[in-house]
């Protein structure tokens, strides 16, 4: 079989949101393919069942079942706004249910079925009007600039009838949840005024006939997420501080008690880039999503109190995305020969891998930092390879993000390049998820400076066992990647060719310019900022770089990227800069199509003209 071709993005299909119907018998889920034609990501709901061919519901994305199964609420949108619609299993076409003047968010149904609720924006919006900002809560990546527009709950009948808003204020309100009665919903919130400046979240729950919040936990834990599960609110958040691992809550009376794992990992929710999934109950347990070794495993921990966590869906798989329901556990998971496929507890219910094609592997090792760290990484090659070849090193965005061994449907040029006799080596370096809290936060204040030799140790390795040739390195990476690139660039001068994307050159101006540079400033990169910035060692690059970047980037905004390239530039350094209209800091995973293939065509052709030698 041939191996893969950059083509074969438009023969991807990408499951995701797995929603298990009551009854246990079949799985609502998206699927997500890259349109040609209209250059576009098209997601559409599918219906899979054992012993029966998955099949088309809708276009939409977001499925909920009603509590009896007989309806899915699910978004799409109208007018350019996403709109709850209902679709009866039974047999007929999706009534749409809101009409939100800007649109709707996920459906949550009631207990008894009879009302949904969901967060959704509130506001006005001229685009043309000044643009007045008093804190630095003003823009989002992916959103842009926020103006006046919030987000709060509402609740609308299944009926028919008014659309009943339940809060309002300058404050952003998260995913409700009802209470069991049905009388509830709990959400998380900063209400703080200086809630830009010191970060927090309380969980606050409101009548589901309006009323004023009430707040239910304190300032001990940072609240990010919330579920009533059975008779117990179920709280995810960050203890101490905003660097470590997420942790499991509950809460009693009017504290908050940790419910203890076992487990020293980070707990998974489910976010584009960090998969895992909402925690749920199965029959009286617990089950909830943790990366452990840069794989998303699926968790259960027995009656919903501290005690030793058992791994129930592990292996070489991430998971993205679970739904509980008639004592079963539907999921996604991405294999090393997939990008991902729904099952049922354990049975694929889809095959969405590409059957003509051949991928290779990635492969497990484990290296020896100089310090005596031990950090893990994946090798991608032609296991048939017995010379010393060309090798690419990927650093994975975060830091707290993690490379894992299964197929990469975003970094296409992995294979192409494996296809083509090169190594490709993706390190977990510390401040990666999946190896400890200790080894998750050893970078802070010390980017660049802590994390270096956890990639450089691992190449040389690969030198001295013949598998890398020392005169064929390139180095590539994406947002902390980015920067990483830029670092070892301006302090080694072993790489012949580099390709930083959505980049990060320069501390002090990020911090201004990112929607989260305070945070940087405050909490990630504490500390000396000029001495973790790249932009501060520029004068010392020589490799040929190729910056990538998309336009509206408001995470690393594209500032970034100019400041590097005039600098190369300057230095006559061989620099080209290729800028995405409208990418937003997530375009290589969500953007346009053509933008994406671009981006791994990219990657080929430098690495083509400055390691293999063949003209651009």
């Amino acid at each position: 079989m041939p191996p893969l071709a950059l083509d074969d993005l438009y023969r991807l299909a990408v499951p995701g949101d797995p929603q298990l119907r009551p009854d246990g018998g079949a799985v609502a889920y998206t699927l997500t393919t890259a349109d040609r034609d209209s250059d576009e990501p098209v997601t559409e709901i599918w219906l899979a069942a054992p012993g029966a061919e998955p099949r088309r519901l809708a276009k939409g994305i977001a499925p909920r079942w009603s509590p009896d199964g007989g309806t899915l609420a699910f978004l799409r949108p109208v007018d350019g706004a996403p709109q709850i619609h209902l679709l009866p299993m039974d047999g007929g076409e999706p009534v749409q249910l809101t009409q939100a003047k800007l649109g709707a968010g996920i459906p949550v149904w009631s207990p008894d079925g009879t009302r949904i609720a969901y967060g959704g924006p509130h506001g006005t919006v001229d685009p043309n009007a000044p643009v007045v900002v008093d804190t630095l809560e003003y823009k989002a990546d992916g959103a842009g600039l926020l103006r006046e527009i919030t987000t709060h709950l509402f609740v609308v009948p299944v009926g028919g009838g008014e659309t009943l808003q339940l809060t309002e204020g300058d404050f952003h309100a998260g995913q409700p949840t009802w209470s069991p009665d049905g009388r509830q919903l709990a959400f998380t919130a900063s209400l703080d005024s200086d809630r830009d400046l010191v970060i927090g979240g309380e969980v606050y729950a409101v009548e589901a006939t309006g009323s004023e919040p009430k707040r239910l936990t304190g300032p001990e834990v940072i609240c990010i997420g919330a579920w009533w599960l059975g008779d117990r609110l179920v709280i995810a958040g960050l203890k101490g501080g905003p660097e470590g691992h997420t942790r499991l809550f509950t809460l009693e009376g009017d504290r908050l008690a940790e419910l203890e794992t076992g487990l020293d990992r980070n707990v998974m929710m489910g976010a584009p880039g960090y998969p895992g999934a909402t925690p749920q109950l199965l029959g009286g347990d617990l089950v909830f999503a943790a990366r452990d070794g840069g794989c998303s495993h699926l968790y259960r921990l027995p009656g919903v109190a501290s005690g030793q966590a058992e791994k129930i869906v592990g292996g070489e798989r991430v998971v993205a995305g679970a739904s509980v329901a008639a004592g079963r556990i539907a999921y996604v998971a991405a294999t090393p020969e997939s990008a991902g496929e729904v099952y049922l507890d354990g049975l694929a219910l889809t095959s969405y891998a590409l059957p003509d094609v051949e991928l290779f592997v990635p492969r497990r090792r484990t290296f020896t930092a100089p310090d005596g760290t031990q950090v893990e990484g994946f090798i991608l090659r032609d296991e048939n390879l017995t010379e010393p070849g060309p090798l690419l090193l990927d650093v994975h965005g975060g830091p707290h993000n993690a490379w894992a061994p299964v197929f990469d449907g975003v970094h296409l040029y992995h294979q192409v390049l494996a296809a083509r006799g090169w190594t490709v080596l993706m390190i977990n370096p510390r401040a990666s998820d999946g190896y400890g809290e200790a080894f998750y936060t050893a970078t802070k204040g010390a980017w660049g400076i802590s994390d270096q030799d956890d990639f450089l140790a691992p190449l040389d390795r690969l030198v001295a066992e013949g598998i890398a040739d020392p005169d064929r390195l390139a180095i590539t990476g994406y947002s902390y990647g980015g920067y990483m690139t830029c670092w070892l660039t301006s302090h080694t001068g072993r790489f012949k060719a580099a390709i930083p994307g959505g980049i990060v050159s320069d501390l002090h101006s990020m911090v201004g310019t990112s929607d989260l540079g305070y945070f940087m400033k405050k909490h990630e990169c504490a500390g000396d900022l000029q001495a973790q910035s790249p932009i501060t060692f520029v004068d010392q690059v020589t490799t040929p770089t190729l910056i990538l970047h998309g336009e509206n980037d408001d995470r690393c905004p594209v500032g970034q990227a100019e400041q590097w390239f005039e600098a190369l530039r300057e230095r006559q350094v061989p620099v080209r800069l290729v800028r995405y209209p409208g990418g937003s800091h997530l375009f290589i995973l969500n953007g346009r199509p053509s933008h994406r293939h671009h981006y791994n065509e990219r990657i080929l052709a430098w690495l083509e003209q400055w390691v293999s030698g063949s003209p651009s």
